[in-house]
């Protein structure tokens, strides 16, 4: 019968050996990784030349200085309207119905192409072609839309 194991050997390498294997690994990587090597170090090269490396490591260097200066910048007045504004703005758009706002995008989209014709054409309008156009349905629509437009924003004035 075999004798039972009372100690276990435990393979300690020594560092010369943890060297070599790490240095093994890493030339292992470097080989599979060859041709993004090439780029990184032919990105880093242009960085360089161009002078945007120095730039980026000043910057990293100055980092409490650049961000005081960044804090400073955003809590500015106009910044924090801006902010708000945005906001607002995001908040009100999630109220829309997609659909509508695409159509109504779509529809500002090719007021805009029939208008710049317009201008090409360059003719005067006068009030009995206001008055001729009101019987377009396209234009009584837009006319019709525009008016509740300004009336909903008229209500919403008044809260």
């Amino acid at each position: 019968m075999a004798k039972p194991i009372s100690t276990i050997k435990k393979n300690e390498l020594t560092e010369e050996q943890k060297k070599s294997q790490s240095l093994e690994s890493l030339l292992s990587e470097v080989a599979q990784n060859k041709d993004s090597l090439l780029e990184t170090l032919q990105l880093l090269q242009e960085l360089h030349d161009s002078g945007i490396l120095d730039a980026l490591n000043s910057l990293v260097k100055a980092k409490e200085k650049v961000a005081k200066i960044a804090v400073g910048q955003m809590t500015r007045e106009p910044v924090t309207n801006l902010i708000n504004n945005t906001m607002a703005a995001g908040g009100a758009l999630t109220t829309l119905d997609p659909e509508m706002t695409k159509k109504l995008m779509g529809s500002v989209a090719l007021g805009i192409e029939k208008a710049q014709q317009g201008l090409q054409e360059d003719s005067k309008v006068g009030i009995l072609d206001l008055l001729k156009v009101l019987n377009d349905p396209d234009i009584n629509r837009a006319i019709g839309f525009g008016l509740n437009l300004l009336k909903g924003v008229g209500e919403g004035l008044k809260e």
